[in-house]
């Protein structure tokens, strides 16, 4: 495929994140437009300049959008558990009918850090955990020794409440005393 050039790539990159609901790899997007990784990357941030809002996620770049009608209720929860608990966690909190946006975590130098997730079913949790794995990375929550924020996401408080006390449960979440 030939090369395109700047605004036309941005303008079809723009087209196929609207087109679907799935992440698109960096990689895969570099490919069709026969450009780096490092480009498209430049071209994203220069489209969420524009305030398109285009997040980046473990699985891949996504343009969100929302039905007009649909209602989305969002919750913040601080949880501590060790890095051998993070799937049962993620797992724990997606079988709930809950979307895993991001995880926040206060490091001590920069500050607070916030890395999208984007998690709603089994298989965006085994995605995100084999590239955990593939590339030998930390959970962002290893910086604060267990503790770390997740932003997270249903149709309804109903299905919050519920993530949440199974989160109790187990024993991830931390509470005010």
């Amino acid at each position: 495929m030939k090369k395109m050039l700047g605004e036309d790539r941005r303008l079809e990159l723009l087209h196929i994140l609207k087109s679907t609901n799935v992440p698109i790899r960096g990689t895969d997007l570099a490919k069709h437009a026969n450009v780096s990784r490092q480009v498209i990357v430049n071209d994203m941030n220069l489209l969420k300049a524009r305030n398109e809002p285009i997040i980046a996620t473990s699985q891949g770049y996504m343009y969100l959008t929302r039905e007009e009608n649909t209602e989305i209720f969002e919750r913040k929860i601080v949880c501590l558990h060790t890095a051998a608990q993070a799937e049962d966690e993620m797992l724990t909190i997606i079988d709930c009918g809950v979307t895993l946006k991001s995880v926040i975590i206060d490091h001590p130098v920069y500050g607070e850090i916030t890395a999208s997730m984007m998690l709603s079913n089994r298989h965006d949790v085994k995605s995100f955990l084999q590239r955990v794995k593939e590339t030998n990375a930390n959970y962002l929550s290893v910086l604060t020794d267990g503790t770390h924020l997740h932003e997270i996401s249903a149709s309804s408080n109903a299905l919050l409440d519920r993530a949440v006390e199974m989160l109790r449960k187990k024993g991830y979440l931390v509470e005010e005393e």
